[in-house]
């Protein structure tokens, strides 16, 4: 068979993320004959994607509003980060040579602010201490065995290969971003062992916006692309909770995307799978009083337009007072009162997520009941699981990525620890 292996390999990592990289460095501390199969022509190439701005490595608050950032899953997630968490980030990327610094939004980031010569000095260390890297090397299924080692088989362009390894680590990606490996064709796989899953959803995403014809035909062209600056945006739930959050956003022809946005992307998302929409009430000037805009626009506008008065009486600029034109009708935008109200609080109708492939990660993924605390399969004995398709999220801002590598330590630190006991066992 093309590229078979007759050794087994201690390790097998299917994956080349930050996730698979990081457990394949946990297990090159132990001596193991350690490999990482991936998809695509090299290693890491989303998280050289995710570095072309400026690679936001982690975040320097304080822990425990850190752990915040997950949610629903910060239990399971503040055990991965107990053992790799923020400062553990900064130390490690120190050791490869790598110096970063707090930006003033908290944000930490590289000093060259670039992927490549981390993800550079990251894998020189991994080949010097053993680990042999397969590219190209698509995972199409596996034979997991109780006493053997596990049979796994790749397609590559030379044909079929085929692997055995004792313990296996799958971190194979969420579903955004296919073309660079992402493509969540794994969880066909997944469920054929009857594994536990959650679907695959878009997390940090944009959203689609019902515009009228005169914003497509119109106003599209002139805004589109442009961002919609120092405000706040607030969701109200049909339960009673609600989220807000103050940043910005860009205009796109088919809705909203950004920062922003990507903030708020799960109570969105789930407003839209619950109701069929989301609506956000937009505060197009946060630090301006209700009541001092109400006196502002009762003054006449004279011969002004209306976008010039809106100007120069309360410093509304050319975005806000476009996507304010869209969203009112000409009553409110002739009466102070309604005026003032619709810029304090802007209803939005958000009507449904961008596609899956479209979005920075994705949501959902293999059911944490499945696994144990080193994130290995309570029914698969070897057969560990980390990285982005687990079914956690978190925003955008270092959690995303911080949570993968520890995700990556703590699976390839519970691989070596199960090879421990597997050979006490035989002895």
């Amino acid at each position: 068979m093309v590229g078979a292996d007759p050794a087994p390999l201690d390790i097998a990592i299917i994956g080349g993320g930050p996730a698979g990289l990081m457990a394949a460095e946990a297990a090159s501390h132990s001596g193991r004959r350690v490999a990482v199969f991936d998809v695509m022509p090299s290693v890491g190439r989303k998280f050289l994607l995710a570095g072309r701005g400026g690679l936001n490595l982690t975040h320097a608050e304080p822990f425990d509003a850190f752990i915040r950032r997950y949610g629903e899953r910060s239990e399971i997630v503040g055990r991965w980060l107990a053992v790799f968490g923020p400062s553990q980030v900064r130390e490690w990327a120190q050791e490869l040579g790598i110096a970063t610094f707090v930006g003033s939004s908290g944000r930490v980031f590289p000093r060259e602010m670039k992927a490549a010569p981390l993800l550079r000095a990251w894998l020189s260390r991994l080949r010097a201490r053993g680990i042999a890297f397969h590219p190209r090397h698509r995972w199409c299924g596996w034979e997991i065995a109780a006493t053997a080692a596990h049979r796994l088989r790749f397609t590559t362009p030379a044909g079929a290969g085929e692997y055995s390894a004792t313990a296996v680590i799958l971190a194979l990606g969420g579903g955004s971003w296919a073309r660079l490996g992402s493509d969540g064709r794994w969880m066909a796989l997944l469920a054929a062992k009857g594994i536990p899953l959650q679907p695959l959803r878009p997390a940090n995403c944009g959203f689609d916006v019902a515009w009228s014809p005169y914003w497509r035909e119109h106003l599209a062209a002139r805004h589109a692309g442009q961002p919609v600056k120092t405000m706040s945006a607030r969701l109200v739930r049909a339960d009673g909770g609600s989220f807000e959050q103050r940043g910005e956003f860009v205009l796109t022809a088919n809705g909203i995307e950004g920062s922003l946005i990507y903030a708020l992307s799960a109570p969105l998302r789930d407003a839209i799978a619950t109701d069929g929409h989301a609506e956000l009430l937009l505060d197009l000037l946060p630090d301006r009083p209700l009541d001092g805009l109400r006196r502002q626009l009762s003054r006449s506008p004279g011969r002004d337009s209306w976008t010039t008065w809106l100007r120069r009486s309360v410093g509304l600029g050319s975005v806000k007072t476009a996507l304010l034109r869209e969203l009112t009708d000409p009553s409110q935008r002739r009466n102070p009162d309604l005026l003032a109200a619709a810029i304090k609080a802007l209803p939005l109708r958000l009507v449904a997520t961008r596609p899956l492939d479209e979005a920075i990660s994705s949501a959902g993924g293999v059911d944490f009941t499945a696994l144990d605390a080193d994130l290995m399969f309570k029914d698969w004995p070897g057969i560990f699981c980390a990285g982005e398709m687990l079914d956690w999220e978190a925003p955008t801002g270092g959690y995303l990525l911080t949570a993968c590598l520890a995700s990556g330590r703590v699976a390839g630190n519970g691989a070596v620890r199960w090879l421990r006991r597997l050979r006490e066992e035989h002895r």
